[in-house]
């Protein structure tokens, strides 16, 4: 089983654990051990000296010197055997060895043989938490191990901690031990994953049955920074959302060309009866229509004309809307974009009496982008904001730019119409929908379809009765 990233044999001492349990009694009754025995030795050097002074005979005052030396010898080996005790206990604890046991000291003392439960209940306790811990991190692995999405860490160095069953089962990489291996899967993966900052994701293609979907998040684990990466394969959830947007185009499709076809089918056939019915041959072959017969099939085929016209120009909306060129990327300052905005929709503001403000901040402002694509963008937006804000009080359309709090630039076309409904807002960026009586529907799915080309977003907000805020973000 994978070792966890910063997961080591030895465990951190927690030290009021170990400390409070022996520290009053053993510390305590060590001490009173070691005055005791002080004291002996100070009684019986007194006592020795006494007798010296008495001038008693030589022998008795050895007698006393051999017990002093005694004395002096068993506190000498108190103190040690207490150190090597605790020694041997904080060795314990620090190895993680928790089969040692303490005993075996009944010749030195209750005090020892309070110490010694007193330390064999703290390794007992140790055992507990590791034992706890163990289970955790068991499950932890478990866990990882089968949930459905590829994981693996890394360290600052491109060391691999963690690689679950998925993460192998959709990079296929044998041997894969470091992150730069992902190199032998796709160079322009391991490119992005190296590049990728924490909280940040992105989708890439490997081949025609891999479409990745990749997240990164970071943390730091006992002085070491560690990179944590997510792997999704979202090749059927695309195909699912594929399929779901050619279904919904094909209705659109099928209703727009119905509602065109169906009139003039049923006009034409009109027609063919007045044509058939109305009309009289003469005795010299020439076929002879009534005036108002004549009136109503030049009406009709004038109608047929339009309608016919009208579904030309939505199949050349379609062509538009799936034909789009791929964006020139070039940096321009956003102040200049703005500036040109508002030059050319000057003349169409002052007919409604509307007010078209920028701001740019910071005025430094640079975005890399097709410059004619975003403009084009722009007037629609501003067009759309101008058309909204008829009833409106408040006569003036803002664009605004900047940059949001991960330092990504933005452009804000705001106006203060009648706003979006509820219903309408997840739907006005599909081809073909619009709210307004004279519009094609295909001015903002384009305008999103750009953004997307730009690998940027375009996004709606909307409050009824009081404002609409379209936003572009590049990147």
């Amino acid at each position: 089983m994978d070792i966890l990233p910063g997961q080591q044999k030895n465990w951190d001492l927690p030290a009021p654990l170990y400390t409070e349990g022996w520290k009053d009694m053993g510390f305590r009754n060590f001490t009173i051990g070691v005055i005791i025995r002080v004291a002996l030795i100070l009684f019986f050097t007194c006592l020795g000296a006494y007798f010296y002074f008495q001038e008693l005979p030589i022998i008795q005052i050895l007698v006393f010197v051999w017990v002093i030396l005694l004395l002096t010898v068993n506190l000498i080996s108190y103190a040690t055997t207490t150190n090597r005790k605790i020694t041997r206990f904080l060795e314990s604890i620090r190895y993680s060895d928790f089969s040692s046991t303490f005993t075996q000291d009944s010749k030195l003392g209750n005090s020892f043989k309070e110490m010694n439960m007193s330390f064999n209940e703290v390794i007992e306790a140790f055992k507990k938490t590791r034992a706890e811990k163990e289970e955790q991190m068991l499950f932890l692995q478990i866990m990882i191990q089968h949930i459905n999405t590829g994981i693996i860490s890394f360290d600052s160095s491109g060391k691999i901690g963690v690689i679950n069953g998925v993460a192998k089962q959709l990079l296929q990489i044998p041997q894969f031990k470091d992150i730069h291996d992902l190199g032998k899967l796709s160079v322009d993966l391991l490119k992005r994953v190296l590049a990728l900052k924490p909280g940040g994701s992105f989708s890439i293609r490997i081949n025609s049955e891999l479409h990745l979907n990749v997240q990164s998040a970071a943390f730091k684990m006992e002085g070491n920074s560690w990179t944590l990466l997510s792997f999704q394969n979202i090749k059927s959830e695309l195909q699912k959302n594929e399929l779901e947007a050619w279904q919904n185009l094909t209705k659109v499709l099928r209703h727009e060309i119905m509602n065109s076809m169906t009139p003039i089918a049923s006009l034409a056939n009109s027609l063919g009866i007045i044509l058939e019915e109305d009309t009289e041959e003469s005795e010299d072959g020439r076929l002879h229509l009534e005036k108002d017969s004549f009136l109503d099939l030049s009406e009709g085929l004038e109608t047929i004309s339009k309608r016919s016209a009208g579904l030309v120009d939505f199949v050349n909306a379609y062509r538009d809307y799936t034909n789009i060129p791929a964006p020139v990327l070039k940096r321009f300052l956003a102040k200049d974009l703005l500036e040109n905005i508002c030059v050319l929709m000057k003349e169409e503001m002052q007919k409604s009496n509307i007010k078209l403000i920028a701001s740019v901040n910071p005025i430094d402002l640079e975005l890399l982008a097709d410059h004619d694509l975003i403009q084009m963008i722009l007037i629609n937006l501003v067009k759309n904001a101008k058309e909204a804000m008829d009833k409106s009080t408040k006569n003036e359309i803002i664009l605004e730019a900047g940059t949001d709090s991960q330092s990504i630039p933005f452009i804000h076309v705001i106006d203060h119409g009648e706003g979006i409904v509820p219903e309408a807002m997840e739907r006005v960026f599909v081809p073909f929908f619009t709210t307004k009586k004279t519009g094609s529907g295909i001015g903002l799915a384009i305008s999103r379809q750009i953004m997307n080309l730009h690998k940027g977003s375009l996004e709606v907000e909307s409050k009824l009765g009081d404002k609409t805020i379209f936003t572009l973000r590049f990147g």
